[in-house]
């Protein structure tokens, strides 16, 4: 998902530039045409082309969404370009989460939303999500007048002051029993992703939990 997503940019852009500093020595009339289908994904981002971080580069990246997740109210200091490839995406342009205007866009949908703009979403199923632009493609989480560089986690230290829940609780949401893999704060919205019994992984609003 997008909240998850952006925590694993700053990995995904060390291991492309050792990967560039590798073939410094190649022309690039030895890059290769390349061919990616649709399939599953098990991570929540997948660089296809480019590196999202370096400025100015092109780049495409598709990004796995959850059931049940909520996309809150961000911005990117870039033009993005979305087309959903997988699922069904409702999106809204505005300064709050505001369900009443977003608007669904479905498999071969696609969306443009210029640099600046503050957006959110909202994923009822499985989706996958394809995102090109050029770089870099950072993240601003709105948190009431400020912004955020980064969403808070279970993994921060002060956790315990923001979540009700911990990692590896067992709570009954309404999607199901699972288990608290992971939490995310954006400054405005609490949400956590959740793994049932069978591995399947889904979020929900900390307002829906309880205890087992």
């Amino acid at each position: 998902m997008l909240t998850k997503a952006m925590s694993k940019m700053a990995l995904i852009s060390l291991l492309t530039v050792l990967a560039s500093a590798a073939g410094l020595g190649q022309s690039k009339e030895t890059i290769q045409h390349r061919i990616i289908p649709i399939r599953s994904m098990s991570q929540d981002v997948e660089v296809l082309y480019g590196d999202p971080e370096t400025v100015g580069e092109p780049f495409v990246m598709r990004i796995r969404e959850l059931p049940g997740t909520i996309i809150p109210p961000h911005k990117h200091p870039v033009d993005e370009h979305i087309t959903v490839v997988q699922g069904t995406l409702y999106f809204g342009v505005g300064e709050k989460f505001d369900r009443a205007t977003m608007k669904e866009i479905k498999a071969g949908g696609y969306a443009f939303i210029p640099k600046g703009s503050t957006m959110f979403g909202y994923v009822p199923e499985a989706a996958i999500v394809q995102v090109h632009g050029v770089g870099p493609f950072h993240i601003h989480w709105r948190a009431g007048n400020s912004w955020l560089e980064k969403n808070k986690t279970l993994d921060d230290a002060d956790a315990g002051l923001i979540f009700k829940f911990k990692q590896g609780e067992r709570v009954i949401a309404k999607r199901g029993r699972g288990r608290i893999r992971q939490g995310y704060f954006s400054g405005e919205i609490l949400q956590y992703e959740i793994e049932n019994a069978d591995g399947t992984l889904f979020m929900a609003n900390e307002g829906e939990l309880r205890r087992r």
